[in-house]
C-alpha cells in the first residue's frame, strides 16, 4: 500500500473542497471496498477523504410516505417500517455480506463499488477500466461471469451492488452535493455503461459527494438472487421486481436485473408483458422470456441466458403469492 494523506472535513462543502482541490484524491466512508483496492495495488489515491461525522448516517419518512436515507447509513439498517415499505432492498441488503461486513459497508459506498471482475481486481492482468488504453483481459479469459446486456469491446465486466439493482426496481435517487449545489439523480441513470471509457462508471463528478438515497413510496417488492454458493457471494442473476396491481390489472411494473450487466438492468420488455393485464402464472412466464430480449452471450456465460428467465419468473412468483 502506498502512502497517502488524510483529510477529515468537518463539512460536506469542505469535502467538496477539497476534491475539488485535488484530481487524486477519494472519498472514504466504510472503506469495505477501498481498502481493499488499495491493498491490492489498484488504486493509489494521495489523499483520503474520510466523510464520517457529517450527519450523512440518519434515515428519516417523510410525510407522503417515502423515506430519505442518509448515504452514510450503514446496509446492517433494520428499520421494521423499511422492512415493510420496501422488502426488496431489505432483502437485497441482507442477501448482500456478512453481517460483519453489513455493519460497516454504507449505502453511498454500495452504490460506487467497483466491479469484482478478477482481470479488475489483479493488476498483473489487462484492465481498460483500470488502466485505460490496456486492454481488456476478460475478452479471451473466463467468460462465466462476464455480462449479457451492456458490454462493449472495451468491457465486458458486471456492476456487483445487490442494493443498487434494488433501487432501481423502487424508482429511488441520489442526492448528491458539488461546487454547484444539490443535484437529484436517479438510481437508474447513475451508472454508465462502459461504452469506450470503461473507466467511468457514474455520473457522479470528481468534486461531488453522495449525501443520500431518497425512495417514494412504493408498491409491492420483492427480490431474489442467485449465486454459484448461498453464503454471502456476488449474484450470477439477480432480479429486484415491484408490482402494482388494482382492480386485478397491473397498473405499473419494474423489473430489474443484477450480475448481468455493467449497470442495474431495467428489462422493460419484461415489464410491458405484465402492464395493463392480469398478474398471473402465464403472464408470468411471458414476463420471464421478455427478459432475456437483448442478451448477448459470450463464451462461458450463455448459461445466464436461461437463468435471467428463470429468476425473473421465480421472483414475480414470490412477490404474487406474497
Amino acid at each position: 500500500m502506498r502512502p497517502f494523506h488524510y483529510a477529515k472535513p468537518g463539512s460536506v462543502a469542505e469535502a467538496v473542497r477539497v476534491l475539488g482541490a485535488n484530481p487524486d484524491a477519494e472519498v472514504i466512508a466504510g472503506g469495505t471496498d477501498l481498502v481493499t483496492l488499495l491493498r491490492d495495488g489498484v488504486r493509489a489515491p494521495n489523499q483520503l477523504v474520510d466523510v464520517n461525522g457529517l450527519g450523512l448516517d440518519r434515515l428519516a419518512w417523510q410525510q407522503d410516505g417515502g423515506v430519505h436515507i442518509g448515504a452514510l447509513c450503514r446496509n446492517a439498517v433494520d428499520d421494521s417500517r423499511l422492512r415493510r415499505a420496501y422488502p426488496a432492498l431489505v432483502l437485497a441488503l441482507r442477501s448482500g455480506a456478512s453481517p460483519q461486513i453489513r455493519n460497516r459497508a454504507s449505502f453511498g459506498g454500495n452504490l460506487l463499488q467497483r466491479t469484482r471482475c478478477a482481470y479488475f481486481r489483479l493488476p498483473e492482468f489487462d484492465c481498460n477500466k483500470r488502466a485505460p488504453g490496456s486492454g481488456c483481459a476478460a475478452l479471451t479469459g473466463d467468460g462465466a461471469q462476464t455480462a449479457l446486456f451492456g458490454a462493449s469491446p472495451s468491457c465486458v465486466a458486471v456492476h456487483p451492488s445487490d442494493c443498487a439493482v434494488a433501487l432501481v426496481a423502487l424508482n429511488a435517487v441520489v442526492r448528491v452535493e458539488g461546487p454547484s449545489g444539490v443535484r437529484r439523480i436517479p438510481v437508474e441513470e447513475f451508472h454508465v455503461l462502459p461504452g469506450d471509457a470503461p473507466q467511468r462508471e457514474t455520473v457522479l463528478r470528481r468534486d461531488e459527494v453522495v449525501v443520500a438515497i431518497e425512495l417514494p413510496p412504493a408498491p409491492p417488492s420483492h427480490y431474489l438472487k442467485f449465486r454459484d454458493r448461498t453464503s454471502f457471494a456476488f449474484a450470477l442473476v439477480s432480479a429486484g421486481v415491484a408490482v402494482e396491481v388494482s382492480g386485478g390489472v397491473v397498473r405499473s411494473a419494474r423489473i430489474v436485473l443484477g450480475g448481468v450487466a455493467p449497470k442495474p438492468w431495467r428489462c422493460g420488455a419484461a415489464e410491458r408483458e405484465l402492464v395493463g393485464g392480469p398478474f398471473t402464472e402465464a403472464s408470468i412466464a411471458k414476463a420471464g422470456d421478455a427478459a432475456t430480449e437483448g442478451a448477448k452471450p459470450r463464451p462461458g456465460n450463455e448459461y445466464k441466458v436461461e437463468l435471467v428467465r428463470r429468476v425473473v419468473r421465480r421472483a414475480l412468483t414470490e412477490l404474487r403469492n406474497a
